[in-house]
């Protein structure tokens, strides 16, 4: 089919008009290319639609195989997690087939299960990005469940200074004091190579994460999330400088994410602490910052972020001890206010 030639409103956006059948269809965008892509991929469903029957899972799959190489591993492992796990009352639904009130049912009977909101919400996003390939003419208005906000579970400096004694000569002592006293991701420290070590500081560039088919070395998150942190004596010291002057390409910790995370999990049984995820260790970091009255763009050079958003609402926490300090700060001087008009009031 060859697409008619967009035109130009006196909006001054663009649109482009196809006739499908007995019905018209409008396609407007802001340029001129945007309209036509939208028109292309309108018809690219239509005869999608014509050629095969396609079900809802067999398109995600392939939406899964053709963004596999542009896409991070993590991020398709949640795709294929999500493909197995959620939404199945749709998988067997030809997508030709699929209405708005089987996706509202497949919704409703996740969260019946009780999968966590935020897991549904991304699989629904998924399954938007699919239909907007195969059915691009097809408009969401799902109701989904309201996002419930994780308050992270911190550690206060006491419990720090336990989980600390205990991990003093445990084998797995560096992963996880990279993580508490750096601020790093679990993957920026299974990403450290002994040639990322130079002159007392540590070139943080490179991540290891876990896809469908393993572990995959990346680069970081975010090009701020390239940077060099002055490295403390103690964590020096349990770096192999052997390995460090030789430049050897070997990954500083070789252990694997559940290995690390299953042994921090351990190291706080025995200091007698209620464990946190690991990437909480990371939010003590950024909090600790705070408390100490760190500015932020150090922060967030140290913690590789580009904009102060993500510090100020997602890592940094007011530790609560910190907060009692203040309030008897407060306290004491409005004690002292209150007294003094009290003793002038009997005068």
């Amino acid at each position: 089919m060859r697409l008619p030639k967009p035109e130009k409103l006196p909006s001054g956006n663009w649109r482009v008009r196809l006739q499908v059948g007995k019905e018209r269809k409008s396609f407007t965008a802001a340029t001129k290319k945007e309209a036509l892509e939208k028109a292309k991929k309108f018809y690219a469903g239509i005869e999608m639609e014509k050629r095969i029957p396609l079900t809802v899972g067999k398109a995600i799959d392939r939406y899964i195989e053709e963004k596999g190489k542009v896409l991070s591993p993590s991020t398709i492992q949640g795709y294929k997690t999500i493909r197995k796990n959620y939404l199945q009352s749709l998988m067997n639904i030809n997508i030709i087939d699929l209405k708005q009130s089987d996706i509202q049912v497949a919704v409703g009977d996740d969260a019946v299960d009780g999968k966590s909101p935020k897991t549904i919400r991304n699989a629904h996003g998924l399954l938007a990005a699919v239909l907007d390939l195969y059915r691009p003419e097809f408009v969401l208005k799902t109701r989904l469940p309201q996002k419930k906000k994780y308050t992270a579970r911190i550690p206060g400096e006491e419990e720090m200074q336990k989980i600390l004694a205990a991990l003093k000569g445990d084998p797995y002592e560096l992963p996880i004091l990279l993580a508490i006293w750096l601020g790093l991701r679990m993957s920026e420290v299974r990403g450290l190579r002994y040639r990322d070590i130079c002159d007392g500081r540590v070139h943080i560039h490179t991540a290891i994460v876990t896809g469908p088919d393993g572990d995959v070395e990346k680069g970081t998150k975010t090009v701020a999330g390239d940077r060099w942190i002055k490295l403390p004596e103690e964590i020096e010291q349990l770096i192999d400088k052997d390995k460090v002057e030789a430049k050897s390409d070997e990954f500083i910790v070789k252990a694997a994410h559940n290995t690390i995370y299953k042994n921090f999990i351990r190291i706080c049984e025995v200091a007698g602490v209620k464990p946190c995820r690991f990437h909480d260790l990371r939010h003590f970091a950024a909090s600790e910052s705070l408390a100490l009255g760190v500015p932020d763009k150090y922060s967030m050079k140290r913690m590789g972020h580009q904009t102060d958003n993500m510090l100020k609402t997602v890592y940094q926490h007011t530790l609560t001890t910190k907060e009692d300090e203040f309030s008897d700060l407060i306290d004491k001087k409005m004690r002292e206010l209150y007294n003094s008009g009290h003793e002038s009031g009997h005068e």
